[in-house]
Formats: C-alpha cells, sequence, structure tokens
C-alpha cells in the first residue's frame, strides 16, 4: 500500500530522533543532512550558541545557559553534565515521543563527553531504544583527551541500548 492509497501511512513509520551533542554530534548531524537523509528528525545540542548557530539541524538547543551563558563548556566535561542536567526538561521535551534516538558526539572534550550521557539517559527513560554513536579521539590528540573520552564512553555505555564507537585513527586509514 502507497501513502497515496493510504494517508494514515505516514503515521505508521517510528519517531527516530537523531542528536548531535557538542561540537563533534553536530559536525555529524551537519554532513547527515549535508547528504540528504530524510525520514528522521535532526537537533543538535550545544553549549556554546556561536557552534550551536552553524548548526543545520531544524531544532537546536542550547544547554546550561545559567551555567555558561552560552559561551561552551570550555572541554570540561563535568560542565557538559552539568549544563545537560539543567536543561534536564528541555531534553526530556524534545525526546518525548521517540521511539529510537541516535545520540552522536565526539568524546574528549568538553559538552559531548559530559551531555552525551545524560541526554542519552534521559532519552532510555523516556521510552526510546536509545543507540549512541560516538568517535574516539585521534592519538595525536594527546593522554587527557583519551582518559576523558574513555570515562565518558564508561558513563555513555550504562545510558544506551547499544554503543558504536568510532576510532577517529581508524578513519584515517580509510581515507
Amino acid at each position: 500500500m502507497t501513502q497515496k492509497e493510504n494517508p494514515q501511512f505516514v503515521d505508521n513509520f517510528a519517531n527516530i530522533k537523531v542528536i548531535g551533542v557538542g561540537g563533534g554530534g553536530q559536525n555529524a548531524v551537519n554532513r547527515m543532512i549535508d547528504e540528504g537523509i530524510h525520514g528522521v528528525e535532526f537537533i543538535s545540542v550545544n553549549t556554546d550558541s556561536q557552534a550551536l548557530m552553524l548548526s543545520s539541524a531544524p531544532v537546536r538547543l542550547r544547554i546550561g545557559d545559567k551555567l555558561t551563558k552560552g559561551l561552551g563548556s570550555g572541554g570540561n566535561p563535568e560542565i557538559g553534565q552539568r549544563a545537560a542536567e539543567e536543561s534536564r526538561e528541555e531534553i526530556a521535551e524534545m525526546v518525548q515521543g521517540a521511539d529510537m534516538v541516535f545520540v552522536t558526539a565526539g568524546m574528549g572534550g568538553g559538552t559531548g563527553s559530559g551531555a552525551a550521557p545524560v541526554i542519552a539517559r534521559i532519552a532510555r527513560d523516556a521510552g526510546a531504544l536509545t543507540i549512541g554513536v560516538v568517535t574516539r579521539p585521534f592519538t595525536f590528540e594527546g593522554s587527557h583527551r583519551r582518559r576523558t573520552a574513555e570515562s565518558a564512553l564508561q558513563e555513555l555505555s550504562d545510558g544506551v541500548d547499544t554503543l558504536i564507537e568510532i576510532p577517529n585513527d581508524r578513519l584515517l586509514q580509510i581515507v
């Protein structure tokens, strides 16, 4: 049966949301939009208002306004986490009604590492099948960023149904 034969057909699809968190997640969402992916709702979440203005996503959420005043997390995942917790109600509204939520972020920085686990837990608690799709930092980015990423990945794995990790170093090998 086609959509023209049954207008209700469109309503039978799963409600899928892709949430890009932080700079890396926002870049991933922009890339998906540029590639013409349809059938999902794209959302960008960031603590940095200037970065958020560069998002192509139709839905944008700046988190942690009281904490960061729109200036970002400064690479501190604790700030990213607190920003997401401050904006918990807005995040819950954003994921409301979703059947499936993909949370994408680059691990190792502040907003992605700190906020993505909080957002994932909120989505899963709302009843959505929740999938994390994240990148690990390049080796050349250093041990601090790697440790931050490892800690964030542990936090994120507790809040998702499935976690897909992509090492950035592997991407260099493919290209």
